[in-house]
């Protein structure tokens, strides 16, 4: 029994006034609790739907904008290709000097020739700048063409085009209803945009030589700065003594993360262009400077992962005589794992989605044909999407929005990837 005693007419401390919580006061301060708790929960559930609306807004208005630009309208042409044939035969255009010989056709001009003959004078204004290399590949494909008359699909021009995909042009339609009516037109799916690379007419432009470019700057940016930046983590979080210059390092690491990235497009303008006189706009150069950015997020989140190991973890295996590496490595990095490639997808992520460096380095060229090494010009999605969307033409704008598209599922694979190896890492105990 409790040795606390209230004297008559007290009432004893420990005794609860259980009639208190039914007053008025304190059901009111109650009500107040409870309605303060609804209203945070409104204000979270609102937070995460405007979220949600903002996100579905942005991709339904890249998908309504950019599925246009994997199709394309084509018209259907009569071309007399022995007419421009200038002495060329089919053999030579599957011999040993095949270019040559497709340069001494004049193309261009046969295109003309034949839209005149097949719709009349206006007919040339029909078809896209780039229709001639439809010619081009027809030949390619079968030299045979040469020789007598063929019907070919060749790209329509941007009005035409955007006449078909609904877009309000009255003359285009008027043009577009007399093409229906001769059964000369079509919208497909277009393999060029997915198989081309830059060019001035939005009708033959594509991805590849900037999706190219991506992959082989991203390549090199995943070679270096994983292994170095997990390394790092390991030797500053397992091996390295605690003092001022360790201090320093973490410090700098930490706002190295959060320099702006024009800044590392400066350095790698600095460094690597000016006083290494490496190629300019190169996937090496690009890969070199997006790996210096992306260095100090993996640094962090590895030491993270690290640290968020159990010291019993080390204890038991040096208690079962295992070296200080086979710790490590053995059983500390093993475990880290997960949080270590999350680390490195964030950072990768990071530098996919990069601009203003890549620019700074000059991979902001005008690329035709698509890259075949690490030295040679390239340029990235992100500012091959960049370039279009400062075009005047109509025609670019649904090929950027098609452009973000393929970045996202890009992207989003690399995710998807990381994810993966996170779960066939990750160990629990």
């Amino acid at each position: 029994m409790s040795d606390i005693a209230a004297t008559p007419g007290e009432q004893s401390p420990m005794t609860i006034d259980i009639n208190g919580w039914k007053s008025d006061a304190m059901q009111r301060r109650v009500a107040r609790r409870y309605a303060s708790e609804r209203r945070f929960r409104f204000l979270g559930f609102f937070a995460v739907a405007l979220s949600g609306g903002f996100l579905a807004f942005l991709l339904g208005t890249m998908l309504f904008q950019g599925v246009g630009g994997f199709t394309q309208t084509e018209i259907r042409l009569a071309v007399d290709f022995p007419s421009a044939a200038a002495g060329v035969t089919p053999a030579q255009l599957s011999g040993k000097g095949a270019d040559d010989a497709m340069a001494a056709i004049d193309l261009e001009s046969l295109v003309i020739t034949s839209a005149t003959a097949t719709l009349g004078e206006e007919g040339p204004s029909l078809l896209s700048d780039g229709a001639w290399l439809s010619l081009r590949s027809a030949l390619q494909d079968d030299p045979s063409l040469l020789t007598r008359k063929a019907e070919v699909w060749v790209p329509a021009s941007v009005d035409i085009d955007q006449a078909a995909k609904g877009a309000d042009e009255p003359e285009a339609d008027r043009q577009l209803a007399a093409l229906k009516a001769q059964d000369r037109v079509q919208t497909s799916l277009s393999m060029t945009f997915l198989t081309a690379s830059d060019s001035t007419d939005p009708t033959v432009v594509g991805i590849w030589g900037a999706f190219k470019g991506t992959l082989l700057t991203m390549a090199i940016t995943a070679i270096l700065a994983f292994p170095i930046g997990m390394l790092s983590a390991v030797y500053l979080e397992e091996y390295a003594p605690r003092n001022r210059w360790t201090d320093l390092i973490e410090v700098s690491i930490n706002n190295l993360a959060a320099v702006p990235s024009i800044i590392f497009g400066l350095l790698g303008l600095a460094v690597f262009l000016n006083f290494f006189n490496m190629p300019r706009s190169a996937p090496i150069v690009g890969g070199l400077t997006l790996a210096l950015m992306t260095m100090p997020v993996i640094v962090i989140a590895s030491r993270n992962a690290i640290k968020a190991v159990p010291p019993s973890i080390r204890d038991a295996a040096l208690a079962m005589g295992a070296s200080r590496v086979q710790v490590v490595f053995h059983h500390v990095l093993p475990l880290a794992m997960p949080g270590v490639l999350t680390g490195a997808i964030i950072g990768m992520a990071r530098a996919l989605g990069e601009t203003a460096p890549l620019i700074m380095i000059g991979m902001r060229a005008f690329i035709s044909s698509p890259p075949t090494s690490f030295t040679e010009p390239a340029t990235v999605l992100p500012v091959q999407i960049f370039l279009w969307s400062d075009e005047v033409s109509r025609g670019f704008v649904e090929k950027t929005s098609a452009a973000i598209i393929v970045l996202l599922a890009f992207l989003m694979t690399m995710n998807a990837t990381a994810i993966y190896l996170r779960n066939h890492f990750e160990r629990r105990w």
